[in-house]
Order: C-alpha cells, then sequence, then structure tokens
C-alpha cells in the first residue's frame, strides 16, 4: 500500500535495550526491564500497581479472576469492542449482557446501564473507545451504589486522562494494550493496572501460575507453591526492554500522533459542516491519547465505495469491529441484530484512516484529498 492503515514506530533505543536484556541472562518474566516498565507506569500514571502481562487479553482475564466472575454472573459491556473483553469473563462462565453506545463518543451509554442491572450483576466493563474516556464518574457512582466491580478496557486508552486522571486509574481494575497496532508498542502485550489495595497480592498469585513466587523472589518467605489458581501470564523481559524503550517517550509519541489528528480533523471539518461525514468527538473533560481517527458515513454503502475507492488508491482504511450482540456466539446469548441500534449503525457507517506516529504530511495530504475527491 501506498499509505498503509499501521506501522509501528521506534524510537531507536529498542534494540540497546534488548540486548541489554539479552546479556544479563535474564529474560524471562519479572526480571529488570519488566519492573522499569511497571514502575514508569506507576509514577507517571499515580496507579497503586501495575504488572506487565504477555497481552491486553491476559489483563482482563487477569481481571475477571480477581472480581470472581463466575458461572451465572451477570457482566454489563458494550457491544462494540474487540472479543477480548467479553471472553474474559465468558471464559469464567459469566454472561455478556450488552448495551449500546453514546452517538458522540461511541463509548458506553451510561444512562442505560441501571436499567440491566438485575441481582446477578457483578461488574461493569467499561471500554474506553479510540482513547477517549467513557463517563467515569456516573459509571463508578452507578458501582458503588449497587455494590458492582468496574474494570476498565483502556487496551486504545494508554495516556489518555478523564478529568485529568488516567485511564485504567478510575475503575477497580484496568487493562492496557501494547499490541503492535497500539500507541506504545512491543509486538504482543499488555498490563493490568490494579486501583485496590487488597486485590495486589492476589493478582502477583495469579499471574504466577497461582503460585507465591513473587513473594519468595522479594526474600518475604523462603520457598514458594501453589496456593490459588492461576496462569503464565507473564511477558518476556526482552518485550519489556522493547515496550520501556517506547514508554520512555510516552509525551513524544503522543505528541506526533496529535498533530496527525489535527490535521485530518482541521482538514476535513468541512465536509462535517456540510453534513457529509462526522468526526470523532471528544468531551471537553477528556484528554484523548489519539489512538485513531475515524469518520462516520451516512451509510454502509457509502462507507463501502469509500473504502473501495481508497483501496485503488493505495490507501489502506478499514471498518472497526462487527458488534459482539450480532454475531454467532452472541445469538447464544439471546441476542439478535437490531438490538442495539446505535451500536449496528455505527459499525456499517464508520472507517479508520491511516494513523501512526510515522506518518508523513504528504501521505495525510494523499488521503484528505482521496476522501474529498469521493465525496465532493
Amino acid at each position: 500500500m501506498r499509505v498503509p492503515f499501521n506501522t509501528s514506530h521506534l524510537t531507536g533505543k529498542e534494540l540497546g535495550y534488548m540486548q541489554e536484556s539479552l546479556k544479563s541472562g535474564n529474560i524471562v518474566g519479572d526480571c529488570a526491564f519488566t519492573k522499569k516498565c511497571q514502575s514508569l507506569m506507576e509514577q507517571t500514571f499515580g496507579a497503586k500497581k501495575v504488572l506487565l502481562t504477555a497481552s491486553c487479553t491476559d489483563a482482563l482475564e487477569m481481571a475477571s479472576l480477581l472480581a470472581d466472575l463466575a458461572v451465572d454472573d451477570e457482566v454489563i459491556v458494550p457491544s462494540f469492542t474487540f472479543v477480548s473483553t467479553a471472553n474474559a469473563f465468558v471464559l469464567r462462565g459469566a454472561k455478556p449482557v450488552f448495551i449500546d453506545i453514546r452517538k458522540d463518543t461511541l463509548n458506553i451509554d451510561e444512562t442505560m446501564i441501571e436499567g440491566l442491572i438485575t441481582d446477578r450483576t457483578k461488574a461493569i466493563f467499561p471500554v474506553h473507545y479510540g482513547g477517549v474516556s467513557c463517563e467515569m464518574d456516573t459509571i463508578n457512582d452507578i458501582a458503588k451504589q449497587h455494590d458492582l466491580i468496574v474494570i476498565e478496557d483502556a487496551a486504545q486508552g494508554v495516556y489518555a486522562t478523564y478529568k485529568d486522571r488516567y485511564l485504567g486509574t478510575l475503575g477497580n481494575l484496568g487493562a492496557y494494550s501494547f499490541h503492535g497496532t497500539k500507541n506504545y508498542v512491543c509486538g504482543e502485550g499488555g498490563a493490568l493496572v490494579i486501583n485496590d489495595d487488597r486485590m495486589i497480592e492476589r493478582a502477583e498469585v495469579l499471574r504466577e501460575k497461582g503460585t507465591n513466587r513473587s513473594k519468595f523472589l522479594r526474600g518475604e518467605i523462603d520457598k514458594y507453591t501453589w496456593v490459588d489458581v492461576g496462569s503464565s501470564f507473564l511477558l518476556s523481559d526482552v518485550l519489556a526492554a522493547f515496550l520501556y524503550a517506547q514508554l520512555e517517550e510516552l509525551d513524544e509519541i503522543n505528541q506526533k500522533r496529535k498533530a496527525i489528528f489535527d490535521y485530518y480533523y482541521e482538514n476535513l471539518k468541512e465536509l462535517e459542516d456540510k453534513g457529509e461525514l462526522r468526526l470523532p468527538t471528544i468531551p471537553d473533560d477528556c484528554k484523548t491519547n489519539y489512538h485513531l481517527f475515524y469518520i462516520l458515513l451516512p451509510s454502509v454503502e457509502k462507507r463501502n465505495q469509500l473504502m473501495d475507492q481508497l483501496k485503488g488508491e493505495e490507501i489502506s482504511a478499514v471498518f472497526h469491529y462487527v458488534p459482539l450482540h450480532s454475531s454467532p456466539m452472541g445469538a447464544k446469548f439471546g441476542y439478535k441484530e437490531g438490538d442495539l441500534p446505535i451500536t449496528e449503525n455505527v459499525s456499517n457507517c464508520l472507517l479508520r484512516l491511516p494513523f501512526y506516529a510515522d506518518l508523513g504530511l504528504e501521505e495525510q495530504s494523499f488521503v484528505v484529498s482521496m476522501v474529498k475527491k469521493f465525496i465532493l
């Protein structure tokens, strides 16, 4: 493609840090660079505890274990999300209760939550779409009133804020992604953010195959053993070394992405003003991390036509989630197409434009010109 949808940004320090990790002889999880990454995020984001994981999927699964989600529990979750969000608790036997999204931010519609709560509801999984925060004060207030746990899927929200607090640190637990498509990457990788002191010790056990090995490594016990359920959720220290180079430049990478987001927005605003499409909405109390840039077309036909035309110009623009409630698995939980109209409309009409930190001005201009050529 002349303009690919995504490529990973390199800071230039990744290989050096990876070589340092290799030379140390300690390349398994929880070694030097793992600790550096966790400490950097804890200090920068004001998190009580951050644990690197092999993926955001792992972080979400750990969160579901920490929340003790089990058979017959219900979890309120948007259908407009990646399958890992639901799989995390469905694997525990819990049932997804799908909720529609807001028209503006494309996040969970917090005004609909209380109407879906039953005596089986155990948790709310807000998903911060595109690095724009959900209305977390309202969600947390509802959760407190009904004794529910809040697990933030902040896969796309690393370094974004809500009322000056970082996403992932607002609920009981949060999950980050460092997948190759995200703002800060290490190929595969994630992190669990723990905001409840009572969960920290158990989280360490779950992450270490259900053992108290973390205590042993700190010298708190003379041997470790099996004390709980768990799995191997650790990220290799070699990948943590790659990630540390990225996290050191949180703001620099964010500024690069902001410039691209602003260019798209400013140069496509005239199309929104004419009613030809809709651009992303960022509420005043939210500070995005500029994870993606989407446009919403008037219809699925228009979206698909534009996507095909851009492809013909060697520009990779793509749609996003197929709603979970309208999937074959969604049908198994009793859902069908038509149940969540806003989610379905957004899924049909949304198109993501090429967006990555190293996207040049020439490429940005070319994308904008081709969008305008199609619409005007």
